[in-house]
């Protein structure tokens, strides 16, 4: 055996030289590499200095969240805000082993490499809720191994500089839930319409399993997928012992019941796009959707939901007065529809009574219809449809035809639903209430559908006012000194416009009534004696006094000014009748009353401002004037709330627009009905018919829940009359026949009457 000469290596030395040098490079340039990452990489930012984009809320009187602006919906908490439950069922759907790894779990990272080398496709990612968070602060969701490398860098960072519980309440609040919701309150509120305290196990686990995927495991998309996600997670909470069988086979049998939050269907939608147009006019985009402000308003919760429900019965009974228009459409047109097969996409939300669904007409016989809406059925016979003066469903509803129906009530063993035929009104409304002594509007509805149009026709449709408008000119009528009981004569006029043609102004019901005191004139609605006093005491300066009230629309000094022919808005209507109550002076409307910035700092706030309007006598006498409207005049019906009220109504020719405008002593509120397109309501369809009965339903709500109020009295000294042009004795009985002088009428033709 030959040996090894002497000083000479092993052969096998060469190759371990090698190997090393190899070793020695590769871990230099990984190094480098790395190093190259950690310069690239993003800035971990404190916890402190945290601000993800956060929702500016919408605040009523009382506090309640009424509206949100966000480009993310993101509800920020703190860890003790989230619920042992979700805390659980995050924990077991994403990391289980979250709070014994430094950031990476070095057992799952082979396990999904392996399964990636198989399937040939980077389908597993092995990442903890540390890495998932570092994937965010990225904002790069592409699976790639240059990816990869980073988010572990960052995940091993953000490890080292923060405690377990900051990691997981970060988690919370940044990642998505599908819907537009970022983080688990936001994805609470949306999908359940809950607080995170309000959660149920089951929706807790239902929460848990849509970080994975929220688009494939949402409960409104996919809710069978979404149920098996569910059961899936809370089997993973019985196999990591966080929750017992029993518990979850409880949460497994729960149905699936979401109430997604509306988006412009809420509580005030027109009120709440009125605060943002407001905002927008002092905030940037940025300020508004992103930096979280704090907007309390004036709304008042209660007041709005009887506000929505008044305006939506009133214009529904109108609808309906006027006749069945047909079902939606017909589905078996399409010949390759199917009645049982069919299905809707809000046939997948929860149904409850007072809903107006779509349904779908299956099949029939002499007497019923029969209908379904998701998984109910109900029975359609004649009481049904009573409104439509049919006896005969089949008359009105025949298979495959779609059509709205009211649920009245839900039998959920049998799948059986009560039901009555409803349909879309294509009149549209208003309403809208201010606070007599500081201004503030407390409820506001600007049509009957916002998702249909949001055009908010109480704070920008002028239209004309009709007999609304008269209470200005007996106003100025008593402060140039005439009293509620002198005497005007109810007889037919007429006057001469300078182009050889004459202005015959009449009654809404043709007759003429003779002699009556003013307080009379105005409680009937009487034309002729109205448009005498304005003749006498001059019409341009009615539409001085109707100025000061605060109407900004068109008017012009012709004497069918005293009729209504002017326009105003809803809001310039109630704002202006409220000086009557207040004695005179009018608060200004506002429907703000604080904006904070996302750390509570206060950047505006608002508080009452008054002023005179018109001199406590007169509007105490104009106060009774009104209250003697609902009394003996065309409001007479309002008696039936039998409390302290007064107002007008109104309607202009050919009953394009139904007003009226009333007030307790704390509220006033402005009721209009009309179509957009100013056609005819039809006929008869006056202001007492068509908006009186909305505003009596609306007050009623809210008398319901308020003590009695009285009107204030006051006893005025000499130095109050004073301010009061006075008349001679001679003159304040006066019977107005002819006028003192000529009055000049609208040159190209007298505009449309007002009614009553």
């Amino acid at each position: 055996m030959l040996g090894r000469k002497r000083g000479t290596s092993p052969r096998w030395l060469l190759p371990l030289y090698g190997f090393l040098l190899l070793c020695a490079l590769f871990a230099g340039a990984g190094a480098g590499i790395l190093l190259g990452y950690q310069h690239n990489l993003p800035r971990i930012q404190s916890l402190e200095d945290f601000r993800p984009d956060v929702i500016t809320e919408l605040y009523a009187d009382n506090g309640r969240v009424i509206g949100e602006f966000a480009v993310e919906r993101r509800i920020i908490v703190s860890f003790e805000d989230i619920p042992p439950f979700l805390h659980l069922a995050l924990l077991a759907a994403e990391d289980d082993q979250f709070y014994n790894h430094s950031g990476i779990n070095y057992f799952s990272v082979p396990r999904a490499a392996y399964k990636d080398l198989i399937n040939l496709s980077r389908a597993e990612g092995a990442s903890t809720i540390t890495q998932q968070l570092a994937r965010m602060l990225m904002g790069n969701l592409e699976k790639t191994f240059d990816r990869k490398i980073k988010e572990l860098l960052i995940a091993w960072k953000i490890e080292k500089q923060y405690s377990k519980r900051q990691i997981f309440t970060l988690y919370c609040n940044q990642h998505y839930f599908g819907h537009g919701a970022y983080g688990v309150a936001a994805a609470a509120d949306t999908l359940f319409a809950k607080q995170l305290r309000e959660l149920t196990l089951g929706e807790c686990a239902m929460i848990a399993g849509l970080p994975r995927s929220p688009g494939r495991y949402s409960p409104l998309l996919n809710p069978e997928a979404a149920r098996s996600r569910r059961n899936y997670v809370l089997d993973r909470m019985i196999t990591e012992g966080m929750i017992s069988a029993e518990m979850a086979a409880d949460a497994k049998s729960q149905p699936l019941e979401v109430k997604q939050r509306g988006r412009g269907s809420g509580l005030a939608p027109y009120f709440v796009e009125w605060v943002r147009q407001s905002l927008a006019d002092r905030y940037t985009t940025d300020e508004i959707w992103r930096k979280g402000l704090r907007v309390h308003t004036t709304l008042n919760v209660e007041m709005q939901k009887a506000a929505n429900q008044a305006l939506q019965d009133g214009l529904r009974a109108y609808d309906k007065r006027h006749g069945w228009r047909g079902p939606i459409e017909n589905i078996l047109k399409d010949p390759y529809a199917n009645l049982e097969s069919y299905s809707r996409p809000e046939w997948r939300s929860t149904l409850r009574p007072g809903d107006i669904a779509v349904g779908l007409a299956i099949n029939s016989d002499d007497r019923h219809v029969f209908i379904r809406i998701g998984k109910y059925r109900a029975v359609l016979g004649p009481k049904e449809i009573a409104w439509t003066g049919s006896r005969s469903p089949e008359n009105i509803i025949k298979p495959g035809d779609l059509a709205y129906f009211q649920i009245v009530s839900l039998d959920e063993e049998q799948k059986m639903a009560a039901v009555l035929l409803e349909q879309i009104p294509q009149v549209q409304g208003a309403l809208i209430t201010i606070h007599n002594s500081t201004g503030e509007i407390k409820a506001m509805v600007g049509g009957f559908d916002y998702a249909a149009s949001q055009f908010n026709r109480a704070t920008q449709a002028m239209r004309q006012t009709g007999s609304t408008f008269k209470p200005f000119v007996y106003a100025t009528a008593l402060e140039q000194g005439l009293e509620p009981d002198s005497e005007v004569v109810d007889a037919p006029v007429s006057y001469p416009d300078g182009l050889g043609r004459l202005y015959q102004p009449e009654n809404y019901d043709g007759a003429y009534k003779g002699r009556m005191p003013l307080s009379q004139a105005l409680a009937e609605s009487r034309n002729v004696p109205t448009v005498k006093i304005a003749a006498m005491i001059g019409v341009e300066n009615v539409l001085v006094t109707a100025r000061r009230f605060g109407l900004a629309g068109k008017m012009e000094p012709y004497l069918p000014l005293a009729l209504g022919a002017a326009e105003a808005t809803p809001q310039e209507m109630a704002s202006a009748f409220s000086v009557f109550p207040n004695l005179g002076m009018q608060a200004k409307a506002f429907f703000i009353r604080k904006i904070e910035d996302y750390d509570r700092r206060v950047l505006e706030e608002y508080a009452p401002q008054q002023r005179r309007v018109i001199e406590p006598p007169v509007a105490a006498k104009m106060l009774a004037l009104l209250r003697g409207a609902v009394e003996s005049g065309t409001a007479q019906s309002a008696k039936s709330l039998d409390r302290p009220i007064g107002g007008k109504t109104g309607t202009t020719n050919d009953f394009t627009d139904a007003w009226f405008v009333g007030f307790s002593p704390s509220y006033t509120t402005a009721i209009w009905v009309g179509y957009d397109s100013r056609k005819s309501l039809g006929n008869k369809e006056a202001g007492a018919v068509a908006a009186l009965p909305i505003w009596i339903q609306y007050m009623r709500a809210l008398f319901d829940a308020a003590p009695v109020e009285n009107f204030p009295t006051v006893e005025f000294t000499d130095e109050d009359f004073a301010a009061v042009p006075q008349l001679q004795p001679e003159k304040k009985k006066l019977f107005i026949e002819n006028l003192p002088r000529p009055t000049p009428v609208r040159p190209s033709g007298p505009p449309p009457d007002s009614r009553r």
